[in-house]
């Protein structure tokens, strides 16, 4: 009985028996490629080779960019260095141009001094410098301003009662109402039957063209945003415009242009009368001057051409005749300096002002 159970149990364990006994002998591990049991090396070092040149390839970038920056940097501090320099220069310009300006001011003070005497009146406001000169040692009697403006708003173009059509208004009356330092009489005018009063020619007033003529034979007198003087013949009121003109009135004739003496119209040829007139020098400095007239024993007036020559003498660039005899007048600080040749003031269209 025994014998049949260990038979039994041999039988049963015969197979696994077999493959134990066929695995031992046939050794599976050794049959296998040597390739499927390594590790792969070779894949890991053409990655690791891969990855070093592209190291190679960024560290060779970063070198470029930091010659780059360095070639940015000193082209920066190059452009820094000429710009420092630029402004240096330009600092010195306009420290130049502004000792030049003072110079030329100083010059043309001393010649004023020289030729007139010393200023019978000076006033250094905020807006604008005044100083007033007696023209008795010219040989005339009346009284020249020479302006300086610091701000081109000081100067003013006023029209009577602020209107193109009035009575009028005498340039006292102008002076005080706007708080004026300086003033004289402007441009041309007629007078209607009733007594009413309207420029003629071109008015400019604050930018704004209050009347407009194109006639040939009458000059403008106008100054631009910058405060300089501007005018002689004006065709249109795009030209205006252009011009930059703020203020401005017209009469006749154009007496300087550039330094030089333009022709005097015919009917205006060595005719001795009261006269207002405006320059500028070239530095810009502007010239009012007011010479009484028909005065016997006071002052017999200037001829146009006397003007042109004296206007020179004071080194004038550009100068203009405004409107003359009873219309002249010269008011500084409070009171009409000259005299009228009316006795009075009369009442006029349009009046320049100097605020100071």
């Amino acid at each position: 009985m025994l014998g049949k159970v260990n038979r039994f149990f041999a039988f049963l364990l015969a197979p696994a028996l077999g493959f134990l006994v066929a695995f031992a002998q046939a050794a599976p591990a050794d049959k296998l490629p040597a390739q499927a049991l390594m590790v792969p090396v070779a894949s890991t070092a053409e990655k690791a080779e891969a990855l070093q040149q592209k190291l190679d390839e960024t560290k060779e970038m970063l070198r470029d960019a930091d010659d780059a920056i360095q070639e940015i940097q000193s082209h920066v501090n190059k452009e820094k260095k000429e710009y420092e320099e630029q402004h240096q220069k330009i600092n010195q310009l306009l420290s130049a141009s502004k000792s030049q300006t003072k110079l030329s001011a100083d010059v043309l003070d001393t010649i004023l001094s020289n030729m007139l005497g010393d200023p019978v009146g000076q006033t250094f406001g905020p807006h604008s410098t005044v100083k007033v000169y007696s023209l008795e040692e010219a040989g005339y009697r009346g009284y020249m301003a020479k302006v300086r403006l610091k701000d081109p708003s000081a100067l003013k173009m006023v029209l009577a009662n602020d209107t193109i059509r009035s009575k009028g208004e005498t340039t006292s009356h102008a002076g005080k109402r706007t708080g004026a330092v300086l003033a004289i009489n402007a441009g041309g005018f007629m007078k209607s039957a009733n007594g009413m009063l309207s420029p003629i020619g071109i008015t400019v007033v604050d930018g704004k063209i209050r009347t407009y003529s194109s006639d040939p034979r009458i000059s403008f007198v106008g100054f631009n945003k910058n405060g300089r003087l501007v005018g002689g013949k004006i065709t249109s009121r795009e030209q205006i415009a252009r011009m930059g003109i703020l203020q401005g009135a017209s009469f006749l004739p154009t007496l300087l242009q550039n330094g030089k003496r333009m022709p005097i119209p015919k009917d205006w040829a060595n005719a001795r009368q009261p006269r207002t007139l405006i320059g500028h020098f070239d530095n810009g400095d502007l010239l009012l001057i007011v010479i009484d007239g028909r005065r016997k024993g006071w002052s017999n007036g200037v001829t146009l051409e006397e003007a042109q020559r004296k206007l020179q003498e004071f080194h004038v660039v550009d100068a203009y005749n405004l409107d003359g005899g009873g219309s002249s007048a010269f008011y500084y600080k409070g009171r009409i300096l000259n005299k009228p040749s009316d006795g009075k003031e009369r009442p006029v269209i349009s009046n320049i002002v100097i605020l100071p």
